[in-house]
C-alpha cells in the first residue's frame, strides 16, 4: 500500500524509547528532529533486547499477521524489529513527525525490510483512519498516554484491529535504576527524589492534554472497555549490570542531563550540585567514568484480542 508522507500536526509520545522525551513545558516547534533523530534511535536500541523479549511472547498469540502497525514509532527502530520479527507482515510505522519517519524508511531500506514497510504521517488515532486493511497487530509503546482520552483512544485503535487482531500497549512498568542509593556525592536517594519530580510532571502533563479524561490506568479493564477480550499482560526487564557498556553511560547521561535541565527550577542547589558531577567527564564521580553505574527498568506490555 502506498500512503502519503507530506507533514502532518505531531503526534505527542513519538519515540519508543522508555526514558521518553518528555519536554517539559517546551513546544514542539522548538525541536529539532534531524538532530535528535540519532539520539531517539541509539537510545531505542539500546533497548532492544526488551522488545525482541515483547515480540516473542507477542508472537506466541499473534502467528502469521498480515500487517502490524506500530503507533507512535518515531525513528522506525521497533517497527523495524517487528518486520524482522515477523517475516510475512507488511509493517507500518505511524508517527506525527516526518523528520522520523524518513529514518524510519532509511533504517528499513538498510535492514532489507523495505519491500514490506511504510510509513504513514498523522495525528493519532485519526491517522489510522488511512489504513487501507484492517490491522492483525497494533503496537502501541507510551503514546497513548499523550492523548487526552485514554478510553477513547482504545476504541479507536480497537476499531481498526481485525477480527482476532491484537493490540499491545507498552504501559507502565517502573521506573529505570541507573545509580546506587548512596553515591558517594550529595545526598543520598537522588533518583528516587528525580521520580517524584517526574511523577508531578506527568500529572500536570496529562491535565493540560486537550480533552484530557482522568481514568484509572488499569489496563486491562481499559481494553476490555474498549470491546476487546483476553487481556494479558506481562513485564520485560532490561537488566546491564555495573560496570555498564559506554552506550548505556551515553544513555544514563543524556536522562540525567535532561530532568537537570527540566527541574533547574525546582531541584535543590545540592541536588543540582550533585547532578552538575554526575554531567561532567571530568569529573571522577560522573557516569561517565564511575565504576557503579548500570541499567536496569521494567517494561510492562498489556495486550487483549478483538473479538473474531
Amino acid at each position: 500500500m502506498e500512503y502519503e508522507h507530506e507533514q502532518h500536526p505531531h503526534t505527542p509520545g513519538h519515540t519508543n524509547e522508555h526514558q521518553h522525551q518528555h519536554q517539559h513545558g517546551h513546544g514542539d516547534a522548538d525541536i529539532d528532529w534531524n538532530e535528535l533523530g540519532p539520539l531517539l534511535e541509539a537510545q531505542a536500541e539500546l533497548f532492544t533486547p526488551v522488545y525482541e523479549r515483547a515480540m516473542a511472547w507477542l508472537g506466541q498469540e499473534v502467528t502469521k499477521p498480515a500487517l502490524i502497525v506500530d503507533a507512535g514509532s518515531g525513528p522506525g527502530v521497533v517497527a523495524c524489529l517487528f518486520a524482522e520479527a515477523f517475516p510475512g507482515a507488511e509493517v507500518v510505522a505511524v508517527d506525527g513527525t516526518a523528520p522520523l519517519l524518513e529514518r524510519a524508511r532509511a533504517r528499513a531500506a538498510h535492514q532489507g525490510v523495505a519491500d514490506r514497510f511504510d510509513t504513514l504521517a498523522g495525528e493519532l488515532p485519526a491517522v489510522l483512519d488511512e489504513l487501507d486493511h484492517p490491522v492483525d497487530l497494533l503496537w502501541a509503546s507510551r503514546s497513548l498516554h499523550h492523548l487526552g482520552d485514554q478510553q477513547a483512544a482504545l476504541t479507536a485503535f480497537a476499531a481498526h484491529l481485525a477480527p482476532g487482531g491484537t493490540l499491545a500497549l507498552l504501559e507502565g512498568g517502573l521506573p529505570s535504576r541507573f545509580l546506587p542509593r548512596d553515591i558517594g556525592i550529595g545526598r543520598p536517594g537522588l533518583q528516587a527524589r528525580l521520580d517524584a519530580l517526574e511523577e508531578e510532571w506527568f500529572a500536570r502533563m496529562r491535565d493540560g492534554l486537550p480533552g484530557s479524561v482522568s481514568v484509572t490506568e488499569d489496563w486491562p479493564a481499559l481494553l476490555t472497555s474498549a470491546g476487546l477480550e483476553h487481556p494479558r499482560t506481562r513485564s520485560f526487564l532490561l537488566d546491564l549490570p555495573a560496570p555498564a557498556p559506554d552506550r548505556a553511560r551515553a544513555y544514563v547521561a543524556a536522562s540525567l542531563a535532561r530532568l537537570r535541565d527540566a527541574f533547574t527550577d525546582t531541584l535543590e542547589a545540592e541536588d543540582m550540585a550533585t547532578l552538575g558531577r554526575l554531567l561532567d567527564p571530568a569529573d571522577p564521580a560522573s557516569v561517565h567514568r564511575r565504576p557503579d553505574v548500570f541499567l536496569l527498568g521494567a517494561y510492562t506490555v498489556h495486550t487483549a484480542v478483538r473479538p473474531a
